[in-house]
């Protein structure tokens, strides 16, 4: 991944005249934001795509050495961490469509794309991909705390890998991002504080 600010972009597309004209349209809006590889065949791309840490695919869907939605999906398979945008005809929007329901971040219609278009589409699909990541790692974390946990019948606390007991709110906040506020559920407040409970001046539309 390159430095911030500063991306490294593969571009395959077989036409020397539309790469052209994305290149100069990255000088004139994306100055030195984007670092630009290109290649004109499918195979060249892939053979790139593991050589490299690439920050955003751009692709044409007509290469010689193949066409339509396998293409996309040739390169979403070789580069899933990688966000995509998908560039078609206008024949051949659908594909683009059905390329961004199955994961591309964006397609864009040659012949309709402008410098800022094209350069607004690729932050949004860097952001977005950036925003599903940590969406994953979320995941991630949440799915560390599924399956059986040794808890103590009378304190509650849980036990962990190294047999230390902890409680639960330490336990959670040590495997996740996840922050806490504390308050009193009405069961509690009316064990413990039954006169407050019962005057109500504990509770405000059944919250402490």
């Amino acid at each position: 991944m390159c430095e911030e600010n500063h991306f490294k972009l593969l571009l395959i597309e077989d036409n020397p005249g539309d790469a052209r004209l994305i290149l100069e349209m990255l000088d004139e809006t994306g100055g030195n934001e984007f670092e630009l590889e290109i290649r004109d065949k499918l195979a060249g791309g892939l053979e790139y795509i593991k050589e490299e840490k690439l920050d955003i695919i751009v692709m044409d869907l007509g290469l010689p050495d193949s066409q339509g939605f396998e293409t996309f999906k040739s390169v979403r398979n070789a580069a899933p961490d990688s966000p995509i945008v998908v560039l078609t005809g206008h024949d051949d929007k659908t594909f683009g469509i059905n390329a961004v329901q199955d994961g591309a971040q964006d397609y864009l219609v040659k012949g309709q794309i402008t410098g800022c278009l094209l350069t607004r589409s690729l932050q949004y699909a860097i952001e977005r991909q950036k925003l599903i990541r940590k969406l994953q790692e979320a995941n991630s974390k949440i799915n560390t705390l599924q399956g059986l946990l040794p808890i103590c019948a009378a304190c509650k606390k849980i036990r962990d890998k190294s047999g230390s007991w902890t409680s639960v709110e330490t336990f959670v906040r040590d495997r996740s991002d996840a922050e806490f506020t504390h308050s009193m559920c009405p069961e509690c407040a009316k064990e413990y504080y039954p006169q407050l409970y019962k005057e109500g001046k504990l509770f405000k539309d059944n919250k402490v």
